[in-house]
């Protein structure tokens, strides 16, 4: 069944121009997926170029150590990328992160990630550990469904949308489809832009608590100034504002020199980014794959020396 579900990589040859790949060097695929990144970094390293590559997924993990079993400069890791610190100091000379769900997940009924199909309220990444969102929204408050919608999902009627989850849970029961969640949720959202399902903004913040991606892509963006050598780069590909915004600010942060209000006169903390730029989909890409079109790739450069600035 896995097999019948493919994936288009977006920002294929964009991403891996930009770690500016030193055929002997040491990358990092912290989202590995289905490995289209992978293989073109792969053929661009030598004999002694390495290439370590993380992902929570086991469908994905599978995929991986398929490939690793084949190429011994592989090194597959089946945990999140906020483990990405565990690599060492400055032992990367770049890090690519591609954030979000893949396509095979998505089109997945059984990994209930989507409103368009029926099946099983999951949508845990690793499916070996964790709550569900079935199991989650069996004890969740309404206080704290409104929270996690408003504030993962952007969406203005989280409120009601919360109210309305509790009344059907008192009503029937807990939920158990992506389809029962949909349906309720539709029925609480009074209007929506056109061409947008009102389950959109719900399933994403439910997706993403659940999987608790945020805090996860923050510590990992941490980590990765840790790991990657000066002149490393850091690449993250993004598809949603949440996203971009705490990558935008991670390096705008890191891309100036700190001073110490408390000290003055001490030497300011130097930046350990420069460089940032913001690349952008063109618009072949997104009219052959209309997935890309929200995508935002954000790149820096690791350094101790003090320019740069973000787009």
């Amino acid at each position: 069944m896995q097999g019948a579900w493919t994936h288009q990589t977006v920002l294929l040859n964009e991403a891996v121009q930009a770690l500016s790949i030193n055929p002997d060097g040491h990358y990092v695929d912290a989202t590995f997926g289905r490995g289209g990144h992978s293989r073109l970094i792969l053929e661009q390293l030598s004999a002694r170029g390495r290439l370590t590559v993380f992902d929570k997924d086991p469908q994905a993990i599978e995929v991986a150590q398929a490939l690793a079993h084949a190429d011994a400069r592989l090194t597959v890791r089946h945990e999140g990328f906020r483990h990405l610190g565990q690599l060492g100091e400055a032992t990367a000379d770049g890090v690519l992160m591609d954030l979000g769900v893949s396509s095979p997940q998505i089109d997945d009924p059984e990994r209930g990630f989507s409103f368009r199909n029926d099946g099983p309220l999951d949508m845990r990444m690793d499916t070996t550990r964790g709550q569900s969102v079935a199991q989650w929204l069996e004890t969740a408050d309404v206080s704290t469904l409104s929270e996690v919608i408003r504030e993962y999902g952007e969406e203005r009627f989280a409120q009601p949308i919360a109210k309305a989850i509790d009344r059907r849970r008192q009503e029937r029961g807990p939920f158990r489809t992506t389809a029962e969640l949909a349906e309720v949720v539709a029925g609480a959202v009074k209007t929506r832009e056109p061409g947008k399902d009102p389950a959109t903004r719900t399933f994403q913040a439910f997706r993403i608590f659940i999987n608790a991606e945020l805090e996860e892509l923050q510590q990992a963006l941490e980590a990765s100034l840790s790991v990657l050598k000066a002149e490393g780069r850091l690449v993250v590909i993004s598809f949603h504002s949440l996203e971009d915004r705490i990558v935008k600010q991670f390096m705008a942060s890191h891309s100036r020199a700190v001073y110490d209000r408390r000290a003055p006169f001490a030497a300011p903390q130097p930046m350990r980014l420069a460089d940032a730029k913001r690349v952008m989909p063109s618009a072949a890409e997104v009219a052959g794959n209309p997935r890309s079109r929200s995508a935002v790739m954000r790149v820096a450069t690791r350094t101790d020396v003090a320019a740069g600035v973000v787009a």
